[in-house]
């Protein structure tokens, strides 16, 4: 009965003291990074656009405000289409040259 009593003593110790690790649980890892999009965002007040598309997600696009808020934008927002093709055309004629 004592040695019972010692090895779960031991085994107690080891968790405790064990390091812990920078690793996140799976549901934290394949969370998508936009919940829910926003269809109206001045285009004025954007500092800067991101892309993310990860396995588990749909194409997400973050924008960067100039108040350092970050949004996540609707992909389908026809003004970001645009913005979209015309970087895509750009990037091609550059290809071009």
């Amino acid at each position: 009965m004592d040695c019972k009593v010692l090895a779960l003593v031991a085994l107690l110790t080891v968790v405790i003291w064990s390091p812990e690790t920078d690793a996140k649980p799976i549901s934290l890892v394949e969370r998508c990074w936009c919940r829910s999009t926003l269809n109206t965002v001045p285009q004025r007040s954007i500092r800067e656009i991101k892309f993310l598309h990860t396995p588990s997600c749909p194409f997400q696009v973050i924008a960067k405000l100039k108040n350092n808020r970050e949004v996540c934008i609707n992909p389908k927002t026809k003004w970001l289409q645009q913005y979209l093709k015309n970087a895509i055309s750009k990037i091609k004629k550059k290809r071009s040259k």
